[in-house]
C-alpha cells in the first residue's frame, strides 16, 4: 500500500508513475476523502479536548448548580461526537479501501513500457538450439510413462496430470535440490508454511482485491489456498516490531501453489506449463529500505544459480513499467530455454516490493532502538517454479535414443541413477 502522506505532499508523481504502468487510480477522489477525513477528524479532536477539559472542571466544581450545567454540556459534546464518530469511520475505510487498489510505484530504473513486447532482455547466457529428434515434454513424458494426463484429467478435470514414477521422484528432487542450495549455499532460512491462509492474509500481500478472480477459496471456512508461498511469508512477520539487527531475513519455502488458468486453445495449454496447481519453491526477504536494491541483484544471482548448477540456457528479462506485478516496483524475470517447444520459459520473478507489503502487512523496524519504527522492503523470487522447471530437465536432457540424462546435481536424490531410460519403459510395455 502506498503511504498516504506521500500522495498528498506528491500526487502529480504519483500520478505519473500510475500513468507509467498504463494504469489509472482515483487519485483526486482519494485526496479529496482524506480532506473531508482530516477535517472531520479535527472537529472530533476538538470536541474530544472540550470534552476532557469540561470533565476536570466538573470534577473541581462546587456548587451544584454550576456542577450540573457543565454536565449538562458535556452531554451536548457527546451527542456531537456521535454523530462525528460514524462519518469518520466511513472516510477512513472508504480511503484505505481505495488505497488497497492502487498499485506500487514503479523504480527509476524500471524501463518504461506498455507491455511485455517492451521488456527488456539484459543478459542471456547459452543461445536458442533445437533438434528435429527431439520430443516436447508432453509426448516425452507419455511416451516415458512419468506424466500421464489421462488421469489426471479423470480425477480433477482440464489443466491436471498425475506424474508418476521417475518423473514423481524428479519433481522431489528438483524440490530437494533447491531447497538445500538456498539453505546451504545461499543463508536461506527453510519456512514449511501453511498452504491456506485467513483473507486478511490475502489482503497484507496485495494479493485481495486485485487477484480475488483468480484465487481459490473455501467459503465455508473462510480459507483462501496460496497461490505462492509469498503470501503466507510477506504475513510472517505481520503486526510484528523487528530490530534493527535481525534484518535481513532471508527465507525460503516449498508449497503448492493454487491459481485459476483462464486459458485459450494453442500451445500454451499443452503438457504441464500451466495448471491450477503446480510447485514452488520460494525466496523471500525482510531488509532495510538502503540495502533492497543489492539485495533485489543478490536474490537473482540465486535464482540464476540453480540455472547454472543445471546447465540450462537462460536469460534475464527487465520487466518493463507497463508489465510489473501489483506489488512490484522492479522485477527481473529468469527464463530457461525449452528447446522442443521452441521458447523461453519463465520460472522466476525475482521482486524488490519496496515497502508496500510490509505497509499492508503492518511489519515495522527499529533503525535504532529509540528510534520511530518504520517499514522495511520485501523481497520475492521464485527459486525456482517446478512445472517449467522440470519442463527445462526433460526438454534439454533427453537423448536421441528417447532417454533423459539426470542433471548430476540431482543424481543423489535419484537414488543415484544417472538417466530415466527409454528402454525399460518399452520392455514394461
Amino acid at each position: 500500500m502506498l503511504n498516504l502522506q506521500f500522495i498528498r505532499e506528491h500526487p502529480d508523481a504519483v500520478k505519473k508513475a500510475l500513468a507509467d504502468r498504463h494504469t489509472e487510480a482515483p487519485i483526486d477522489e482519494i485526496l479529496a476523502l482524506d480532506g473531508e477525513r482530516r477535517v472531520v477528524l479535527g472537529q472530533t479532536e476538538s470536541l474530544r479536548a472540550e470534552q476532557n477539559a469540561a470533565s476536570k472542571k466538573i470534577g473541581a466544581a462546587k456548587d451544584p448548580a454550576a456542577r450540573q450545567q457543565l454536565i449538562d454540556a458535556t452531554k451536548d459534546l457527546s451527542t456531537r461526537l456521535d454523530d462525528l464518530q460514524p462519518r469518520l469511520r466511513e472516510l477512513d475505510e472508504k480511503v484505505t479501501s481505495l488505497l488497497l487498489e492502487i498499485p506500487n510505484i514503479p523504480d527509476p530504473a524500471t524501463p518504461l513500457g506498455a507491455g511485455e513486447h517492451e521488456n527488456v532482455v539484459i543478459q542471456q547466457h547459452g543461445e536458442e538450439y533445437t533438434d528435429a529428434w527431439r520430443k516436447p515434454h508432453y509426448d516425452l513424458g507419455e511416451a516415458l510413462g512419468i506424466i500421464d494426463f489421462e488421469r489426471g484429467v479423470r480425477i480433477s478435470g482440464s489443466r491436471f496430470y498425475v506424474l508418476t514414477g521417475a518423473g514423481a521422484r524428479l519433481q522431489r528432487a528438483l524440490i530437494s535440490f533447491m531447497l538445500e542450495l538456498h539453505t546451504d549455499k545461499h543463508g536461506y532460512t527453510e519456512q514449511y508454511l501453511p498452504a491456506m491462509v485467513k483473507e486478511e492474509t490475502m489482503w497484507h500481500s496485495g494479493q485481495l482485491p486485485k487477484f480475488r478472480d483468480n484465487l481459490y477459496h473455501d467459503a465455508e471456512e473462510d480459507f483462501w489456498f496460496v497461490p505462492t508461498a509469498e503470501v503466507p511469508l510477506t504475513n510472517l512477520h505481520g503486526d510484528e516490531i523487528l530490530e534493527a539487527d535481525q534484518l535481513p531475513l532471508h527465507y525460503t519455502a516449498y508449497t503448492p501453489c493454487f491459481r485459476r488458468e483462464k486459458m485459450s486453445a494453442g500451445r500454451d495449454v499443452r503438457g504441464i506449463k500451466r495448471g491450477h496447481q503446480f510447485d514452488k519453491v520460494e525466496m523471500y526477504k525482510f531488509c532495510t529500505p538502503d540495502t533492497s536494491g543489492d539485495e533485489l541483484q543478490s536474490m537473482l544471482e540465486d535464482a540464476l544459480d540453480v540455472c547454472r548448477e543445471l546447465g540450462f540456457r537462460y536469460r534475464v528479462v527487465s520487466l518493463c513499467t507497463g508489465d510489473l506485478g501489483f506489488n512490484a516496483a522492479r522485477t527481473y524475470d529468469v527464463e530457461i530455454w525449452s528447446p522442443a517447444i521452441g521458447e523461453w520459459l519463465e520460472v522466476s520473478s525475482v521482486s524488490n516490493c519496496t515497502d508496500f507489503q510490509a505497509r499492508r502487512a503492518n511489519v515495522r523496524y527499529r533503525p535504532t532502538p529509540t528510534a520511530k519504527p518504520e517499514y522495511p522492503h520485501t523481497l520475492n523470487g521464485s527459486g525456482l517454479a517446478l512445472p517449467r522447471t522440470m519442463i527445462a530437465v526433460m526438454e534439454n536432457c533427453q537423448r536421441e535414443d528417447g532417454s533423459i540424462e539426470i542433471p548430476e546435481p540431482l543424481r543423489k536424490y535419484m537414488g543415484d541413477a544417472d538417466s530415466i531410460p527409454a528402454r525399460e519403459i518399452a520392455a514394461e510395455e
